[in-house]
């Protein structure tokens, strides 16, 4: 009967939380391999963290062709620190002077730029961006930073994994007990981080919910040559954590010969993140 058919799908589509960590960090990354700013609370985007005017991994440095640079190519760019203040968009870095600029410049050119095989779009910064960072990273060729705006043609999920990784501490409390010198979450470049909770354990949270903000998991983040850069020296060893997790971490064939820490996740309902809510894993 309709009575017996609305009763079964009540129950079938009924939603179970279990409470599975809770939030300890909030990270943004608002200059793509610059500094983290750690933050309390987050609006919780399809594009990312946002805070203020802080957007996750919303500016990025190229070369004059466009091409991405990354701390894989100039490891000092995790000492790089990226703020809004007032209207203004500010860089610091070690031994140089502050640089302060306008944030909105509508009339910069618009730039054709290539993050690993996809074609994207950025708002060019100006010059006085290009000659600081060029002379912080003693660079030979000038680099340049551009800013993507909600216009601008973006990456798409489907192009590349989605922009949303998500870590978890106990996975690197795991990690640092198979290395001589401990790493922090700091190295691995989270938006999310996560304690309360078992080691790696985040790779069965297939759809989670913070406060109001639910995420479905994509994939296992698999971690390459930057997590060999030190994000307090700016010094790149090529050899740990990476070597040490690739004894015990390969766990996806997709990803070959990229250990898993952390997973990607999308948003299916964006909302406020608070440091100290708890996770729950989301079953039907």
């Amino acid at each position: 009967s309709l009575f017996t058919l609305k009763l079964f799908q009540t129950f079938f589509f009924s939603k179970k939380l279990t409470q599975v960590g809770v939030v300890t960090q909030l990270l943004v990354h608002p200059m793509k391999s610059g500094k983290a700013a750690l933050v309390e609370t987050a609006e919780c985007l399809r594009m990312g963290l946002k805070y203020g005017e802080l957007r996750d991994r919303h500016w990025l440095v190229i070369t004059e062709d466009g091409r991405m640079v990354t701390g894989r190519q100039q490891p000092r760019l995790v000492l790089v620190s990226l703020t809004c203040e007032g209207g203004q968009l500010c860089l610091n870095g070690p031994q140089m002077e502050e640089l302060r600029v306008r944030l909105h410049q509508p009339n910069n050119a618009v730039v054709d730029c290539r993050v690993f095989s996809v074609d994207v779009q950025g708002r060019d910064c100006g010059d006085d961006v290009s000659n600081w960072l060029t002379r912080y990273l003693e660079s030979d060729n000038t680099v340049r930073l551009v800013h993507f705006e909600p216009h601008l043609k973006a990456q798409r999920p489907s192009e590349k994994e989605p922009l949303f990784p998500k870590d978890e501490k106990a996975s690197v409390r795991d990690l640092n007990t198979r290395l001589d010198k401990d790493v922090t979450v700091f190295q691995f470049r989270p938006s999310i981080v996560v304690s309360d909770c078992e080691a790696f354990t985040e790779d069965t949270w297939d759809h989670i919910q913070i406060g109001q903000v639910e995420l479905k998991r994509v994939v296992g983040c698999g971690r390459c040559l930057f997590t060999t850069v030190d994000p307090e020296t700016g010094i790149i060893t090529r050899k740990e954590p990476l070597d040490a997790l690739k004894t015990y971490r390969l766990t996806d064939p997709k990803q070959k010969t990229a250990p898993i820490l952390g997973q990607y996740y999308t948003v299916k309902k964006t909302g406020v993140l608070h440091v100290g809510e708890p996770v729950c894993k989301i079953t039907y």
